[in-house]
């Protein structure tokens, strides 16, 4: 076998010429060589080589194409329940649209979450915290569970998260709410009216009630506790996330819906004037506004209204988990948290299930599609993103279901085996011929 090698660079092999007499031992040799490599093509070519004995009558010709050029470190933080297992599933199938890609990634796997307090006595270690603001990208499987319910409350996994996308200052949280027609009959709502569903969810994830002071619990004059929690907002934190709304919008379908509660709420007045304001600058996308319970009504009235949909981070908390519903579980739905610079948070918006854990059972395919928004919204390569999108969709296709999306006809699998089946799905992307 010839191989290439340019300055110390990888090159990809992309085709495989066998020259000689033998065809059935170049059949084997080409089976063998499409099975453990992954190919463009294997050409059989009748050559001049020939030995009656046959020692060594072929000749293996590999040509390549571009060297390895691009080469990422991913910060992988399994964190709890079914964490773990579809972090594992996710990183095999980014790493092999990747490879496809001419793309390598270093993988740094951390501890986080509960398992982070566990290990160490703290949700989100310096170590881990240190790792994800040096990586490229971070890959998030999903925290917490039973066992840490009962922590004080900077003890608890919920609270290494929120740290985290401070520490990251990922502010735009991205999370798609799509019907696939593959699992149209898998939604609670109608036929007719979850067919075709296909929205975009911008929520706020720094700022709002979730981070606003004063907060606690404290004890008033009548010797009562008292729970406080602030909603504040900003006009430079509202005006970054309606940027990105507005972008976002303009390359979907041009229509952007803000989300509020302006006429009960002072920090949504300031949200409602300062979108309107941004308004002039984008004239192409149609900006409509709608009060936060009317949203939530209309989601299930007739969610196919909704293109883009703008909104604070506890509105924009509930409405994404009540979206996601619509696309028939949880299970489905990836997300995206961007910031101005740095690397970007991706996980699946699903909890990390512990009643499950362990069983084989959880859905893989939101932490896989988040690992194709890594590669599309943190890393500029919306080519591997594709093989991956497109590979869930052929495994779909074919009728593999795990429990959450199963229905009747299709063929029930587990969390490793719908990862095994997108993986060959990915793989069957590049054509081989024999």
């Amino acid at each position: 076998m010839e191989t290439m090698v340019d300055g110390g660079a990888l090159w990809c092999i992309t085709s495989v010429t066998l020259t000689g007499h033998n065809s059935k031992l170049q059949k084997k040799m080409a089976a063998f060589l499409q099975t453990n490599i992954t190919l463009d093509s294997i050409k059989i070519v009748p050559g001049r080589y020939t030995d009656h004995k046959f020692r060594a009558p072929y000749r293996i010709r590999c040509a390549a194409a571009s060297p390895v050029k691009k080469r990422y470190n991913i910060a992988l933080l399994p964190g709890d329940g079914i964490g773990p297992e579809v972090i594992s599933v996710a990183k095999n199938v980014l790493q092999k649209a990747g490879f496809l890609q001419g793309l390598e990634f270093d993988f740094q796997e951390m501890p986080f979450g509960g398992a982070a307090l566990d290990l160490v006595g703290v949700p989100l270690p310096e170590e881990t915290s240190t790792a994800a603001k040096q990586s490229d990208a971070v890959l998030l499987g999903a925290i917490g569970g039973y066992k840490w319910d009962k922590n004080e409350k900077h003890l608890r996994p919920e609270m290494g998260l929120l740290h985290l996308r401070r520490d990251l200052k990922v502010f735009a949280n991205l999370r798609p709410a799509t019907v696939l027609p593959q699992l149209v009959d898998a939604s609670t709502l109608k036929k007719e009216v979850a067919q075709g569903v296909d929205m975009m969810i911008v929520r706020e994830l720094t700022g709002g009630i979730y981070f606003g002071e004063p907060r606690g619990i404290t004890i008033n004059e009548n010797g009562e506790e008292v729970g406080v929690n602030t909603e504040i907002y900003a006009a430079h934190e509202i005006d970054r996330i309606a940027r990105v709304a507005f972008e976002t919008a303009r390359k979907r379908r041009g229509k952007l819906c803000s989300v509020d509660k302006a006429n009960v709420l002072d920090a949504s007045i300031l949200w409602r004037k300062r979108v309107t304001a941004l308004a002039s600058e984008y004239p192409d996308v149609e900006l409509s506004h709608m009060y936060v319970d009317n949203a939530a009504m209309q989601l299930i009235r007739y969610p196919k209204q909704f293109d883009t949909i703008v909104t604070n981070n506890i509105f924009g908390d509930i409405l994404s988990d009540e979206a996601s519903m619509i696309t028939g579980s949880i299970g489905m739905l990836p997300s995206a948290s961007l910031g101005e610079s740095g690397p970007g948070l991706f996980e699946p918006i699903h909890g990390s299930a512990p009643d499950i854990a362990g069983q084989d059972k959880a859905n893989p395919l939101a932490t896989i599609l988040s690992a194709a928004m890594l590669l599309k919204y943190g890393l500029g390569e919306e080519k591997a993103a594709k093989r991956i999108e497109d590979a869930v969709l052929d495994a779909l296709n074919k009728g593999f279901r795990t429990g959450d999306i199963y229905s009747p006809g299709n063929k029930l699998v587990g969390c490793k085996e719908m990862g095994e089946e997108v993986l060959k799905s990915v793989d069957s992307k590049v054509p081989a011929t024999v």
